[in-house]
């Protein structure tokens, strides 16, 4: 393994391990600050918005080098302000003290995951251009999902008992830590410096030929900013991507009782932290045994169908959470903990069964020369779906009443969220081109579950 590999290796393994954090982030929510299950929902929908604008952080570091790189300056950047604001966040309320503060920081230290993401993600693409060797491109591609796997798996498994035994704070100081990886990632890098001069002359065309990036000289970040604009308007505005690109958003956007369920499980059912942890954990193996299905068996089925049956099965399956909000699951003979388990880890598989197809249209949909620019925007918008489903599921929350000890309204409220699952279905006629277009492939088109299998960290 190079040296650049093994930066690779690192920043992915980093986006996997961060979620470290992710439970102690709903019990420092809950229990320092003291917020509501809508109020929670809200700061968990402002730090993921660094995701909304991925497009954007490559677009920054393709034309403005820093200290003469476009690579290693940011990512050494991007671990330094990840450490600092996972290290603020470790002072507890006594810093952190009201939900505006620990949105903030939360979206820093998004930003720092994010920014690197793209970073790495360029990286990967330049050393497998380089290469003519289709194997070392499929190696590149499985050690970056195996890195983020082993991440997120390594991370679920002691997230919830250092909750419980050290705190949220603490879980903080620790996650600090792993950005640092990143600045040292950075060191790794193999990338030619520039003069500062040279390299601000050297602005990186957005307009991409035969899937290759051309630089022009003499150009500027403004014009190649209009450049990138009217050029991904001028694909946009086509029904057959604006169409499918309006379902994945709508796919993604449907509310979420999420946090809600998490005050739930943790006031009403008594569910330890150590115990959420393991549900965390379960998750994680269940979403590769998702991956695994939908590789096996499930990659070839044409998308109208595969999202159809997503979407009432998931609807159908969704209903099972109505039965531990209503207690039935005991009168089953089923304990609170075991139907959790289990329900979880089934939804998790089904989630990414119904994950996986999206990105096979996002690559579908995206025509040659803007591969890159346009595939990143789509997956900008599927992301914005996600946080606009947190902000109407707190609005729901909220409009149902439902508090951090009231949950007479819940069942209503995970039964609207479950059934409106069906809803981006009244959309899928906007498909029927890229159906068409599968028709005439046939059995062509192996590829794209590759490059689905790379972008499941998205």
């Amino acid at each position: 393994m190079t040296p650049e590999t093994s930066a690779i290796a690192l920043v992915y393994f980093v986006q996997g391990v961060i979620g470290l954090a992710s439970l102690a982030k709903s019990f420092f929510l809950k229990d320092e600050l003291h917020l509501s299950p809508a109020e929670a929902a809200v700061v968990m929908s402002i730090s993921s918005l660094p995701w909304l604008v991925k497009p954007l952080w490559g677009f920054i570091s393709d034309t403005v080098p820093l200290f003469g790189y476009k690579r290693k300056s940011y990512l050494c950047l991007m671990g330094v302000v990840g450490c600092v604001a996972w290290s603020t966040l470790s002072q507890g309320v006594s810093v952190v003290d009201n939900r505006w503060t620990a949105s903030f920081l939360f979206a820093v230290g998004s930003l720092s995951i994010a920014f690197s993401d793209v970073l790495i993600d360029s990286i990967v693409v330049e050393r497998a251009r380089e290469s003519e060797d289709n194997s070392t491109t499929g190696s590149l591609q499985s050690l970056c999902w195996g890195m983020v796997a082993f991440g997120g798996i390594a991370s679920s498994y002691f997230s919830g008992e250092l909750v419980e035994e050290k705190g949220s704070a603490f879980v903080f100081a620790c996650t600090a830590v792993f950005p640092l990886l990143i600045a040292g990632a950075a060191f790794l890098v193999k990338e030619e410096r520039k003069d500062f001069s040279t390299s601000s002359e050297m602005v990186a065309n957005v307009v991409v030929s035969g899937g290759e990036r051309e630089e022009e000289k003499n150009g500027s970040v403004v014009e190649a900013g209009k450049e990138t604009l009217s050029t991904l308007w001028s694909v946009v505005k086509q029904k057959q991507i604006w169409g499918p690109a309006l379902f994945m958003y709508l796919w993604q956007a449907t509310p979420s009782p999420g946090s809600a369920m998490f005050y739930f499980s943790t006031n009403e059912l008594h569910f330890s932290p150590e115990f959420l942890g393991r549900v965390s954990f379960a998750r994680s193996l269940a979403a590769l045994g998702g991956v695994g299905l939908y590789n096996a068996y499930f990659k070839y089925v044409p998308l109208k169908k595969m999202f159809t049956y997503s979407a009432i099965l998931a609807t159908a399956l969704g209903s099972t959470q109505l039965l531990l909000v209503s207690g039935y699951n005991r009168e089953l003979g089923i304990s609170d903990e075991l139907f959790a388990l289990t329900d979880s880890a089934v939804l998790t598989v089904l989630g990414e069964i119904s994950f996986l197809p999206v990105l096979v249209l996002a690559a579908k949909i995206c025509p040659k020369g803007v591969e890159a620019t346009l595939f990143a925007s789509l997956m900008s918008l599927f992301n914005f779906g996600g946080v606009t489903s947190q902000f109407l599921g707190a609005g729901l929350t909220e409009k149902l009443g439902v508090t951090a000890d009231n949950f007479d309204n819940l069942f209503e409220l995970v039964a609207i969220c479950n059934f409106t699952t069906l809803l981006p279905l009244a959309a899928i006629g906007f498909l029927n081109e890229v159906e068409q277009e599968e028709e005439e492939e046939g059995d062509d088109g192996g590829g794209d579950g590759e490059e689905g299998q790379k972008m499941i960290q998205a």
